[in-house]
């Protein structure tokens, strides 16, 4: 702690310029304006290029001669100003907020909310002005700019993501609480590096300086009130409190009022885990920021978008997809003798047994095989039934499984309500006996073809991770959260892993 104890000495309140834990701090506006300069780049090449295929280089214009008697303006002045409006909107809507990039689907939601909200704008503008633009102009500029700005974003957000596990590009913190409260946030937050909060230190009620937090290799930098030499010492731009009650009184407010505006933060993390934002809302009284928790429930209007896209998706991934059916089913019927699709006894929504399919990926009789494998394997007595090296798979099934192409028949149970596009995996009854009161929220939700443990690991998670997973999805259910899953199975099922078998 020797080193630390200098910095504290020397700087005065302040981390040297020098120090590349202060260079660190400006991530948050080198990352803005790398955004700014690739949103404008995008929309540049979006609009123009809309303009010259639609009306090409003729020196087309918009007439603007019922507005005022003003002149007619160009189609390149007028794409000029979009852009500078579009930029503009994307700016205002704060959709280059370091709080909203590199997890979560806020950022994509403004952007698209700030694109659509300009463009209907603009055509309530030209409808009371009777300014006639190009319509063609503007409806391929408005969905091919909000592809591409999506798509830019989320390059960029995968390059944030690899320099977020290096610790680079994130909100240094410390946390302050209790020892207990302390290391369980730690541990939450290295679960999820994506985040952004890269853990540098953490000041615990009775704390030592020299520490370490156990089970973890976090350094303790001291009790709960020392965190303003803890933040010098450190270079930390954010403070998260895990437990204010082990604060002093008032020492929240102090804290908050020590810490350097717009350059340091405050973040009050209450112990509540694996709670999606909409079910979150806050309300102060009589000064208290009371949290308060929505029970997790679907909505009749939540019900019937499911369904609808349960319906429309299936129809429509059947008929793309149909070539791949007729190219699977000849491959199991002409290698291995026995039926096409195996049927099996699954449970569903509140409980309910059902007949799930399959194409045949295993050997006949291969299910009365199965006990006699998990006993060999030691793992007969946890409610996930996975046989490493199965001898019971055939050689095609040991390629339509990796790539789940098995499970195309589910369409049908999609179609007929037993199953839904996403959702918790059906499980057999003896795997549903095994589970505990907090597993059998599962079955709260309609089992689905994919699901949130599905494309965050597959067969490489244990028992528990799968239910934590497929419990957030239960009790934070949302229509964007389903598309999120769709396009990250597409990425799973295309390049499988090795957590695939």
């Amino acid at each position: 702690m020797a080193s630390i104890d200098r910095v504290v000495t020397t700087s005065r309140g302040a981390v040297p310029e020098s120090s590349p834990k202060r260079r660190n701090l400006d991530w948050r506006r080198k990352y803005a304006r790398s955004l700014l300069v690739t949103d404008l780049s995008v929309l540049v090449w979006v609009v123009y290029g809309t303009q010259i295929a639609w009306l090409g280089f003729n020196g087309a214009s918009v007439p603007t001669d019922n507005l005022f008697g003003l002149p007619n303006i160009s189609y390149w002045l007028f794409s000029a100003g979009l852009v500078f409006v579009w930029l503009w909107a994307l700016g205002l809507i704060d959709s280059r907020n370091h709080r909203i990039i590199g997890t979560g689907t806020t950022e994509y939601v403004r952007v698209a909310r700030a694109s659509f909200s300009l463009f209907g704008a603009i055509a309530i503008v030209a409808f009371l002005t009777k300014v006639d633009v190009a319509r063609g102009y503007l409806l391929i500029s408005l969905p091919v700019g909000v592809l591409m700005l999506v798509f830019v974003r989320w390059l960029w957000r995968q390059w944030l993501i690899s320099t977020r596990r290096t610790g680079s590009y994130s909100a240094r913190v410390i946390l302050v609480g209790s020892e207990r409260s302390v290391a369980n946030i730690a541990r939450e937050l290295r679960r999820a590096p994506n985040a952004g909060y890269f853990v540098v230190g953490a000041c615990v009620t009775g704390g030592q300086d020299g520490d370490t937090l156990p089970g973890t290799d976090i350094l303790v930098l001291g009790s709960v009130d020392g965190v303003e030499s803890a933040l010098v010492a450190t270079g930390a731009d954010t403070v998260v409190v895990t437990s204010s009650g082990d604060l002093p009184p008032g020492g929240v407010k102090r804290l908050s009022w020590a810490l350097e505006a717009g350059r340091q933060h405050l973040v009050l993390a209450p112990s509540i885990t694996d709670v999606a934002g909409p079910r979150i809302h806050t309300r102060p009284v009589a000064g208290l920021p009371l949290i308060h928790v929505e029970t997790p429930r679907f909505t009749s209007g939540q019900r019937l978008l499911k369904r609808v896209t349960d319906i429309i998706g299936s129809l429509a991934l059947m008929a793309l997809l149909s070539p791949l059916f007729a190219a699977v089913a000849i491959a199991v019927m002409t290698t291995s003798p026995g039926p096409l699709l195996f049927k099996q006894e699954r449970i569903g929504l509140n409980g309910e047994p059902f007949r799930m399919l399959k194409f045949r990926s295993m050997r006949v009789g291969a299910d009365k095989e199965l006990n006699s494998l998990l006993q060999s394997q030691g793992s007969a007595e946890q409610p996930l039934f996975k046989v490493k090296d199965d001898p019971r798979i055939t050689r095609v099934g040991k390629f339509i499984r990796k790539y789940s192409l098995d499970e195309l028949p589910q369409f049908f149970n999609v179609l007929s309500g037993s199953m839904s596009l996403v959702g918790p995996r059906p499980q057999v009854a003896a795997e549903v006996e095994l589970y505990s009161d907090a597993a059998r929220r599962r079955l709260r939700a309609r089992p689905g073809i994919t699901g949130l443990w599905q494309v965050s690991g597959r067969s490489a998670l244990n028992w528990e991770q799968a239910v934590r997973l497929d419990l957030y999805y239960v009790e934070n259910w949302s229509f964007l959260g389903d598309l999120a899953i769709i396009l990250r199975t597409l990425k799973a099922v295309l390049a499988p892993g090795k957590s695939a078998y």
